[in-house]
């Protein structure tokens, strides 16, 4: 089986299952008991949060950990929006952000917020000075994902940052595919709110972090015994953060080589499936994830192509989804300007750890097999 879906979840690294493996049964206190158990757990939670803040270059108590990258966007959403009301009601936000941001968008509309959604470019970029026309008086937050999760586009967020930060507007990123795939830092980008994800980089699902940097107001969506410097109620997945953390570790000593070796791997990829003539690569050509190689392909359904390449042991996904049982294009797709045709024949590979040349070479040549019905 070759599994060419990494930007959907990765595998946990051994190193990361190893690690964790003693705080389910051994170390298994909790964070908030007096005892000797709970004490260590404290500890163990603590110096988590430091190596993951040591990544982002950031501070240890402006990171929060949650149970997924769908709770932090929702806790950055949510928590700015109901604690900065009486400044005002407006967001902005764009029309390619992952359903985790655009649905408590929406609801946050049905709740008396109203919501400016930016049109992006035939790559998926935002222009940063659309951002700007568009912040007004009453703006309270700009939620823009660092890069898609469909097509691979990396946003110019360090120019959308220095924008929010002139006009006193608070910035929230979703760096879900980006953290630990590519190296930035919080200052670099400008950003007050930041959404990262352990089960991306071969970490434990069940485990998310959210940054906050320490002079944004917010309101936690859940309410408790206070745990997580008030902000998230609940008692601490120590496992889930111990993996996390290895997980940031390693991803940090091996992010430089993996670029390098991915980005080749992907440009060889995009080669050898445009070189059929049926396919077209969707994303920008240059400014994309190292790992992300997206398509839309000439006669060929999504998931119909998804099923053809799942019998000959090829894992991938599409850009469309179902939706209340009907089969619906990308909103991804159709916001670059696909046709609603075009974006459900949409393709994505994604590229990880343990994706090989021999893997690449096979993907390629069962690809040329059904597009163009005949060996390359």
């Amino acid at each position: 089986m070759v599994y060419m879906d990494y930007a959907s979840t990765t595998p946990v690294d051994p190193r990361v299952i190893k690690a964790m493996l003693p705080y389910f049964d051994k170390k298994f206190g909790n964070t908030m008991s007096p005892h000797e158990w709970g004490m260590e757990a404290r500890e163990t939670l603590e110096t988590a949060r430091e190596e993951i803040a040591s990544l982002l270059g950031a501070a240890p108590n402006e990171i929060i950990f949650t149970s997924s990258a769908t709770e932090s966007n929702n806790l950055a959403i949510k928590g700015v929006a109901f604690a900065n009301k009486e400044r005002g009601k407006h967001i902005i936000t764009s029309k390619i952000e992952h359903l985790s941001v655009l649905e408590p968008c929406r609801w946050l509309e049905r709740n008396g917020f109203k919501v400016t959604y930016l049109d992006v470019d035939s790559y998926g970029l935002i222009d940063p000075k659309r951002v700007e026309e568009e912040i007004r008086d009453d703006t309270i937050l700009v939620s823009i994902m660092h890069a898609n999760n469909e097509i691979g586009t990396i946003e110019p967020i360090e120019e959308i940052g220095k924008i929010c930060e002139e006009k006193g507007v608070y910035f929230h990123v979703d760096a879900a595919q980006t953290f630990g795939k590519i190296p930035f830092k919080i200052r670099d980008l400008h950003v007050d709110l930041l959404t990262i994800s352990s089960h991306k980089i071969y970490g434990p699902k069940g485990v998310g972090a959210l940054y906050v940097s320490e002079d944004v107001r917010m309101e936690p969506l859940l309410h408790g015994g206070g745990h997580e410097f008030g902000l998230r109620s609940s008692t601490v997945n120590i496992p889930g953060v111990v993996g996390f953390a290895e997980a940031c570790k390693i991803a940090e000593g091996e992010m430089d080589s993996e670029i390098t070796r991915l980005t080749e791997l992907r440009d060889k990829l995009i080669q050898n499936i445009l070189e059929t003539g049926r396919a077209h690569l969707t994303g920008h050509p240059k400014k994309r994830l190292p790992n992300l190689a997206s398509f839309w392909i000439e006669s060929i359904e999504g998931e119909r192509l998804i099923m053809e390449l799942n019998e000959r042991g090829i894992a991938a996904s599409t850009g469309s989804a179902c939706a209340s049982g009907k089969l619906e294009p990308s909103h991804v797709l159709l916001a670059i300007g696909l046709s609603r045709r075009e974006a459900k024949n949409s393709l994505r590979l994604s590229l990880g750890r343990w994706t090989t040349a021999k893997d690449v070479e096979y993907v390629v040549d069962v690809l040329w097999e059904i597009i163009e019905g005949k060996s390359r």
